[in-house]
């Protein structure tokens, strides 16, 4: 077990650059990962929590030589476009473009396959190119990438929301195979006196609009300029959040988390090889201007005569037998400008094309997740429909990037050998 979503094949990249086997060692991790580039700066590194060398030391820094392999690959000129000579005559759709869409995609156009991948937004790429902050990762890794698979022969329809401007009835009738990556967008709700007022803002209508501003568009985005800012998640998201609320000049910025302060250290919970549970402190926090408190519940928010987020009100809670309780003489009020909701996801989001497949017989999961098997010899991936699948987080919820790649490209294995029968 290599720690590995994945399987990237560690041990043997890591030898390859340690003999100085560059063009070996991308080919190495290009036959497990279609994008290290994406997963070298943002996969938290599970694979580093797996490895020997943390039972005595600091683990090896594998995230960071996967960068710098697939880096030098680009500069070198190492990554060329693979069409395949065998065309199948089947026709493919794939509903979204994130990293699951994206494997999916080209490992199925390079089985020979007409693939054609819809994206509702603009632009290719899913949250890696609206939720991602460009000081994370840039996006013309994302385009680069893109004109790659396009000289394989996959198709990009953007600005293309299929349940609207494709029917699900539609899809199905012109395809031969429909892959399902749309990923897990409903976001966590708060449920709490004051959530109405203007100003508190789910963590991705602020991302989104900040990429689409970056990128050049003239749009409306949310400005934390001088204002107090309250992030309330304490994960990569709500970490996104900080940093692009700090470069945008904020007067303070505040990140609290519900759950108690973990370990600085690997807590006895997670044993190697497990991902271990301990403090993390991501590279926005590192930059300063942030305060984390941890423990603390929110019971709501006051606002001004305009309607406008003025402050948060909450308290501290500890966690006993499994059930939050509030400690006494704990209440606090803090000002708020602005409130980002960074508490993860749900959920797909059910209107449109998944509801017109659940008229057509797609189950979900208790979850609300779209239902189909993972790790089956038969139909893994494969939904309650015929010839419709689903990978990534629209089928297992929100998770890692890492096991959206993983995930893509396991089921365009199964997609393949269904249309090859």
């Amino acid at each position: 077990d290599t720690g590995c979503p994945v399987d990237n094949l560690i041990p043997e990249f890591n030898d390859f650059v340690y003999k100085g086997k560059w063009k070996e060692a991308v080919e190495n991790l290009h036959s497990t990962n279609n994008f290290p580039e994406f997963t070298g700066r943002l996969c938290p590194a599970p694979c580093e929590g797996a490895c020997t060398v943390g039972l005595i030391d600091k683990p090896v820094s594998i995230k960071a030589i996967e960068r710098t392999i697939i880096d030098r690959a680009f500069d070198e000129g190492w990554v060329k476009p693979m069409p395949s000579s065998f065309k199948s005559g089947k026709k493919v759709a794939i509903v979204g473009s994130g990293p699951a869409g994206l494997a999916a995609a080209q490992q199925l156009a390079r089985a020979g396959h007409d693939v054609v991948v819809f994206e509702k937004a603009d632009r290719i790429g899913g949250l890696l190119r609206y939720g991602i902050p460009d000081f994370k990762m840039e996006k013309h890794l994302i385009d680069r990438r893109v004109k790659q698979m396009e000289a394989e022969g996959v198709v990009f329809k953007t600005n293309t929301h299929v349940g609207k401007d494709i029917t699900a009835k539609q899809l199905l009738a012109d395809y031969d195979s429909v892959v399902l990556a749309m990923g897990a967008e409903r976001p966590r709700d708060l449920s709490v006196p004051g959530r109405e007022l203007k100003g508190i803002h789910f963590a991705m209508n602020f991302l989104t609009f900040n990429n689409k501003q970056v990128a050049g568009d003239n749009v409306d985005y949310i400005s934390a300029k001088d204002k107090h800012v309250i992030v309330i998640g304490g994960g990569d998201t709500g970490s996104d959040c900080v940093g692009t609320s700090n470069r945008h000049g904020a007067k303070s910025v505040t990140q609290i988390e519900l759950f108690p302060e973990p370990p600085k250290d690997r807590d006895s919970s997670t044993p190697w090889p497990l991902y271990p549970k301990m403090l993390r402190t991501s590279s926005s926090q590192e930059e300063g201007n942030v305060v984390r408190k941890w423990s603390i519940n929110t019971l709501g928010f006051r606002g001004n005569d305009k309607g406008e987020v003025t402050a948060i009100r909450g308290n501290q809670v500890r966690f006993e037998n499994g059930k939050m309780e509030p400690i006494p003489g704990t209440e606090f009020e803090w000002p708020a400008d602005l409130v980002f909701l960074a508490m993860g996801f749900v959920s797909p989001v059910k209107e449109d094309l998944i509801s017109q497949l659940q008229e057509a017989g797609l189950e979900l999961d208790k979850a609300g997740n779209v239902k189909a098997s993972f790790g089956t010899k038969d139909g893994s991936f494969a939904t309650s429909i015929p010839k419709v699948y689903a990978c990534g987080d629209v089928r297992r919820g929100q998770s890692l990037i890492v096991w959206a790649i993983s995930e893509g490209r396991k089921c365009a294995d199964q997609v393949n050998k269904h249309l090859l029968v």
